[in-house]
């Protein structure tokens, strides 16, 4: 599959908003009949434009049972910039499961993570075992998000022409 049509756009719009849509509701919601709508879907995650499909949590609903948990974003600079070298410290980084995103940026630091710790705590045995234990860190600066304004993980497609 090289290039995507209105009704693929569609149903990855769809998708991105609710995943748990039944191949009915999905089908109809795009305007396709039910076989090829199934047949679509199946089409683009072979592709590999549907990487995988999650639940959204509510953080809100979860800070009753979980506390309120620790938001950072923290810029990475390390010594040493050659490629194995940032390969090395973005596969440690991305393995951590309290590593929620990673990217590799330019210009300014080497890296920026956003994680997620249960408390200052998990978050100071986190910077301990990922940044102070690695000679290759030269510089970390945290910030820690006091407000989530907002929070979208879906990915802007554009939307077909009315006619």
């Amino acid at each position: 599959m090289e290039s995507l049509d209105s009704t693929d756009l569609a149903l990855l719009d769809q998708l991105q908003q609710d995943a748990g849509l039944t191949n009915q509701e999905l089908a109809a919601r795009v305007h396709v009949s039910p076989p090829t709508c199934l047949r679509r879907v199946q089409r683009l995650v072979q592709a590999g434009f549907i990487e995988r499909r999650v639940a959204i949590l509510d953080r809100d609903k979860l800070v009753e049972v979980l506390g309120h948990g620790l938001d950072a974003i923290v810029e990475v600079t390390l010594d040493r910039q050659d490629n194995a070298s940032m390969e090395a410290f973005e596969a440690r980084v991305a393995a951590d499961e309290a590593v929620q995103q990673c990217y590799r940026v330019s210009p300014g630091p080497d890296f920026v993570l956003v994680i997620r710790a249960p408390d200052m705590p998990g978050y100071l045995a986190l910077a301990q075992r990922l940044f102070t234990q690695d000679a290759n860190v030269r510089n970390v600066k945290a910030y820690f998000a006091v407000r989530r304004a907002k929070f979208d993980p879906r990915v802007p497609l554009p939307r077909p022409a009315r006619a």
